[in-house]
């Protein structure tokens, strides 16, 4: 299996460099590592590591697919420079019983300090390379600030077989734990606020969309917790809010350099558009907000952003006879240079109107971002209200 992942991204990442890495000595390091593994979870993780060298946000290693799944009944985000909070609690859950709320503060995960850097490997790492019973957490209350520690136990469930190995584990578990179906709501006759969670839509799909929107005068597209997608879904968004084709970015491959083009749609929004973002903003999530900003097409409101924008492919591999073992890497076959000249991998993208949730906000369901574009907007819109506007959607009964 090392060997596999290995060459597969010896012969088909976008820099044959490998950013400088060692790629020899690191294999031969990781395989001694692997013949004195205790586990089969330990291993796994050494291979894990050795792709994790490459410090790409896009190439990662996929284990062997998981009968069973882990659900901790809870979610966490970054929120802010480097400050993570608990942002949902699933009722009937034992993360609910043990007293767990939204706007309690993350301090560690199993020991861990969480920060922007290792939110999604903790996840990685214990939803998928290492599947946790369990997990120890220290939290700080909004309260009166005072710290606690609890066991939270997971809900163990049945996993259905693979459907198509090449979707990432992260929108994997996105849709096995919530909604990610597009909504919108209208502020009267002017305002229309569009939150996309994924960009997973067709053509006509989207269309649909900028020709509801095209009845008022603003569009509030909500790209918070949006994690990316199909880039040719991204490429019809775009097209849909300019009235002439507009270059997203250069695709640097291995071999050549290539502008990506993003052509304008039969119906186009032409109205103020303002677009929200946070940390879980990733990938195309991030491109769209960056091109607004770049064309000055529109406004970009909320937190910082993930800064995870490469382009990748899956392969898929397999072992064993009778019975086979499907696992695979993404692996980053393109950098997106954008117009100004930059890469935004590692770097994110920054609001223009940087509106960060406080623990109070968060524990009492209030949605300050919401509340300022529709301000940018011309309408009133109180924090409180806006948080009941898109109430989080879990998918499995309760």
């Amino acid at each position: 299996m090392l060997s596999t992942v290995t060459n597969d991204i010896r012969k088909n990442y976008y820099d044959p460099k490998l950013h400088g890495v060692d790629w020899d000595a690191k294999i031969a390091q990781t395989k001694l590592l692997i013949d004195k593994a205790p586990t089969m979870d330990i291993a796994l993780s050494y291979i894990a590591t050795a792709v994790d060298s490459l410090n790409d946000s896009h190439t990662l290693f996929y284990p062997p697919y998981r009968s069973k799944e882990s659900d901790f009944g809870f979610e966490y985000q970054i929120i802010g420079p480097d400050r993570c909070y608990i942002t949902h609690v699933r009722p009937q859950t034992d993360a609910a019983a043990k007293g767990l709320k939204p706007g309690d503060e993350i301090l560690t995960v199993n020991n861990y300090l969480v920060d922007r850097s290792n939110r999604w490997k903790m996840d990685y790492m214990f939803s998928v390379l290492r599947p946790q019973a369990s997990v120890q957490l220290r939290i700080q209350l909004p309260t009166d600030g005072s710290s606690r520690e609890l066991q939270v136990n997971a809900r163990i469930t049945s996993r259905k077989n693979p459907r198509d190995l090449s979707w990432s584990w992260m929108r994997e578990l996105d849709e096995e734990r919530h909604s990610i179906r597009a909504r919108f709501t209208e502020l009267g006759d002017h305002v229309m606020v569009l939150k996309l969670p994924v960009f997973e839509y067709t053509n006509s799909q989207i269309g649909g969309m900028m020709a509801r929107a095209r009845k008022h005068h603003t569009l509030i597209l909500d790209l918070r917790g949006n994690p990316g997608g199909d880039v040719d879904t991204l490429s019809d968004v775009l097209g849909a809010l300019f009235e002439k084709d507009v270059k997203i970015a250069d695709r640097v491959t291995r071999t050549n350099s290539k502008p990506w083009m993003a052509k304008s749609q039969r119906i186009v929004f032409t109205g103020k558009l303002i677009v929200l973002v946070d940390s879980d903003s990733a990938s195309a999530a991030e491109l769209l907000a960056r091109v607004v900003q770049l064309e000055k097409r529109g406004i970009v409101v909320g937190d910082h952003t993930s800064g995870a924008v490469m382009e990748s492919k899956f392969y898929r591999n397999q072992m064993g006879g009778d019975f086979l073992m499907f696992y695979g890497e993404s692996i980053t076959h393109a950098n997106l240079i954008m117009t100004d000249g930059h890469s935004i991998e590692h770097i994110g993208v920054t609001p223009d109107y940087e509106i960060i949730p406080t623990a109070q906000d968060m524990a009492n369901d209030r949605d300050p971002v919401l509340a300022k574009a529709a301000e940018l907007a011309g309408v009133k819109l109180a924090p409180e209200e806006a948080g009941k506007m898109f109430p989080y959607e879990w998918t499995y009964e309760q």
